[in-house]
């Protein structure tokens, strides 16, 4: 049996059109015929119900998919292992991180890390911070940096750092040294309040914000990177952690204006992991000497 031959099975297994997998990699129609045909003689079973028009998979096909999958993916993860021992790695190592704080953390923390341990193959994994727990608590990561406390009795969750949250609004006219203060009700009635981009503190705000502004208009941006982006554009203001914002202020593309309404919530950041070896151990020691904001 040949790897190919699987290859073209799962292709034409997900496609169901010989003519669309053939496409996919890249060879003829025929070809892909003459692959099925021969992975069914070795297998001595039909993979494929052949109609007309149509192709659909038999009960047995059904049952050989998974299998073959799992095939493919050792092989492609012993390629993988092989490259890695090439370029010198020997170990594996996988961090989860919300893109609510890639941006901000993990460039500066990685070179430092990655030339500590030049052996150490890192997997970066961007998820979202309610899904980083179930990936830390189930052993597929290492270790996770969330926006969000754990719940789970079997991870600990250590808080790296608290933060303020800054009102947030575009460069213009008033970002000028002789210009009126701005008045924050009236920035408030007059933008878009872009919300959701952080996990924890948007239900809260918002209840006090419709306190002194009933009429206040919202639109949803789940990633806080677009968020800042649209308020570039004068598209919005938000409240955003002053981490995701400290490059922007000092560049002078983005203006925080004092907030005043109310005292707004902090945020922090958790390192979440299941067992804290010498790794991880050196991981939240490196995170914890260093404040982003």
């Amino acid at each position: 049996m040949q790897l190919q031959w699987l290859k073209t099975f799962s292709v034409a297994a997900k496609t169901l059109n010989f003519r669309k997998t053939s496409e996919q990699l890249l060879m003829s129609q025929p070809s892909v015929t003459v692959h099925i045909k021969l992975l069914e003689e070795f297998l001595s079973v039909s993979l494929f119900d052949r109609n007309k028009n149509s192709v659909t998979l038999t009960d047995a096909g059904k049952l050989f998919i998974e299998k073959a999958d799992n095939i493919l993916l050792q092989f492609e993860d012993s390629v993988q292992t092989i490259h890695s021992f090439k370029q010198g790695f020997r170990r594996n190592w996988t961090i989860a991180i919300s893109p609510l704080l890639a941006e901000t953390i993990l460039p500066y923390i990685l070179r430092i890390f990655m030339k500590q341990h030049p052996d150490l193959e890192i997997t970066i994994r961007v998820e979202e911070s309610n899904l980083i727990e179930s990936l830390v608590d189930s052993g597929d990561v290492h270790l996770g940096i969330s926006a969000l406390d754990a719940h789970s009795k079997y991870l600990q969750s250590i808080p790296i750092f608290e933060e303020p949250l800054l009102f947030i609004v575009p460069v213009d006219s008033y970002d000028d040294e002789t210009g009126p203060p701005i008045d924050v009700l009236e920035c408030l009635q007059t933008h878009t309040l872009l919300t959701h981009h952080h996990p924890v503190f948007w239900e809260d705000v918002l209840v006090l914000l419709r306190k002194h502004l009933p009429g206040l208009r919202t639109m949803k941006v789940s990633q806080a990177h677009i968020t800042k982006r649209f308020i570039q554009d004068g598209l919005g203001i938000s409240f955003l952690p002053h981490s995701i914002v400290r490059r922007e202020l000092l560049e002078g593309r983005l203006m925080k204006v004092p907030f005043d309404l109310f005292e707004l919530p902090k945020v922090t950041t958790f390192v979440l992991v299941k067992k804290q070896d010498e790794l991880e151990k050196e991981f939240i020691q490196l995170l914890s000497s260093h404040y982003f904001g």
